[in-house]
């Protein structure tokens, strides 16, 4: 396996403005990398011109010391032992998971005791040994999904494409599914790319975060770096809940504020005021915080989410135990907050 490098990549469809602009990043050999954004951000994009299926407009993709593609050309995709997990699992219906599976190494002349052997490991991994013999609508979208991925880990890829793989299942099968998705990557050792416009997914699954918004890369961080120090407006208001308030901080100084100076910004009207972004779980009731106004109190089940409102009228979140009287003041302590 080697690193894939995307340098200066760019896509223009010719409607005069570009799907993807200037994407340069590094993926880590073995690594998880989610590409997380809205819809229409060009993360999409960026998979496919990986893949093989779109030609890149400027830049390149190098696979180790390969080049993949570029301006000039392009490798086919079957050139570049890459495999691809689908949203809707492409399955074909009269096969047998065994063949299923076992279809790419057909396609490469391989049959036998070989192929026999590299489909029962493919199937191990996903722990689908005992449903070789069945047909896909024997099989529940979860299943369809882990044969699926025995189908792309059989033919021992050096990178493995995921298009939402997880979009079309419920919350509880998704959980589940997540949970196959990093036994899967531990367990084949494959460099992953993940495309998911759900920030829990890429949260729970990747090593690393690609943040993008309008075709452009925003920031790549650990999942605990890019929640904790998002880089500007789009990435804070894209990851993680939250609520961006404006206020009036020192020019100099850290960009973690602590609680008093979270509230002398409060007390300070004259200043110029900056972004700064405050996650729920920071935001805490306490009599010696600032009044808010509670203006809605939802159970979620295992806590009471708080819709807040200062008295300049900026909104933000909170998170209690406890039920709390709507339309009224309570003190609030925001225990820090991040400087965008």
């Amino acid at each position: 396996m080697a690193q894939l490098i995307l340098n200066h990549l760019s896509k223009d469809f010719g409607t005069g403005r570009a799907a993807v602009s200037d994407v340069s990043l590094t993926v880590r050999e073995g690594g998880f990398l989610a590409l997380l954004g809205p819809s229409g951000c060009g993360k999409t994009t960026v998979l496919r011109m990986i893949a093989g299926f779109e030609q890149p407009t400027d830049g390149s993709i190098m696979l180790g010391e390969r080049t993949l593609a570029d301006a000039s050309g392009a490798l086919p995709p079957e050139k570049r032992n890459m495999a691809m997990v689908f949203q809707s699992y492409a399955l074909w219906p009269h096969m047998t998971v065994a063949q299923n599976v076992g279809y790419p190494l057909k396609v490469r002349g391989i049959t036998g005791p070989s192929w026999e052997a590299r489909v029962k490991d493919a199937l191990s991994v996903v722990r689908l040994e005992e449903y070789a013999d069945r047909r896909p609508a024997d099989l529940s979208g979860g299943q369809r999904q882990r044969v699926a991925l025995a189908r792309c880990l059989v033919t021992s890829p050096d990178v493995v494409l995921l298009d939402e793989p997880l979009a079309n299942l419920d919350r509880h099968l998704k959980a589940a599914m997540e949970e196959t998705f990093r036994e899967f990557h531990a367990r084949s050792g494959a460099t992953m790319i993940y495309v998911t416009h759900d920030q829990g997914e890429a949260m729970a699954l990747a090593t690393d975060i690609a943040v993008m918004s309008e075709g452009r890369l925003m920031q790549v961080a650990s999942p605990q770096e890019i929640y904790a120090r998002p880089e500007g407006r789009v990435v804070g208001g894209l990851v993680g809940q939250g609520a961006i308030l404006d206020l009036p901080v020192p020019d100099h100084g850290p960009r973690l504020l602590s609680w008093p100076t979270v509230e002398a910004a409060f007390r300070q009207t004259a200043a110029p005021s900056r972004p700064v972004l405050v996650r729920p779980e920071h935001v805490v009731a306490d009599p010696g915080g600032i009044m808010l106004q509670v203006t809605s109190c939802v159970f979620e089940g295992e806590r009471f989410s708080l819709s807040l409102r200062t008295a300049g009228g900026q909104k933000l979140r909170a998170y209690s135990t406890r039920a709390m009287d709507c339309n009224v003041l309570q003190p609030f302590v925001i225990q820090q907050g991040w400087l965008l």
